[in-house]
């Protein structure tokens, strides 16, 4: 399983969505010094996005014998860490006064373009797959 970049690269992503549930995504400081901090699973809309990117990264993590499945599996995965990173980048700027954000904000920016890397990975050893395979059925055919 682990014998492919692509697989590093989608385990890679996979490790940054689960930090996502632990970590924080902005601190305010109050006027009198008290912090409070607002942790990415504590908005029900960041915890299901981060679910289902998860659930996709897996997903495309486990499909590694067939590399069609998870080059598609993997776009999916990444086409949902983009539109995170907009919904994150949209609070951002909504609310980028009263608010001190964590580096974490941009995890999904980073897990997409893992997942990208991942899918173009996957389809050229599928070419290179199935241009093996037509060199053989060609010869083949010439020798007989």
């Amino acid at each position: 399983m682990w014998q492919r970049i692509q697989t590093l690269y989608l385990g890679l992503a996979a490790a940054i969505v689960f930090a996502m549930f632990f970590c924080t995504f902005a601190t305010i400081i109050g006027p009198d010094g008290t912090k409070i901090t607002i942790v990415y699973s504590e908005k029900i809309a960041y915890l299901s996005l981060m679910i289902m990117m998860f659930i996709a990264q897996v997903a495309a993590a486990a499909s590694f014998k067939a590399f069609f499945l998870q080059a598609r599996v993997a776009v999916i995965a990444g086409l949902l860490a983009i539109g995170f990173q907009i919904w994150l980048g949209i609070d951002i700027l909504r609310n980028m006064d009263g608010m001190s954000f964590n580096v974490t904000a941009l995890f999904p920016l980073v897990a997409a373009a893992l997942d990208f890397m991942a899918a173009q990975r996957s389809m050229v050893d599928e070419m290179t797959l199935q241009a093996v395979k037509s060199t053989r059925k060609n010869r083949r055919k010439r020798q007989k």
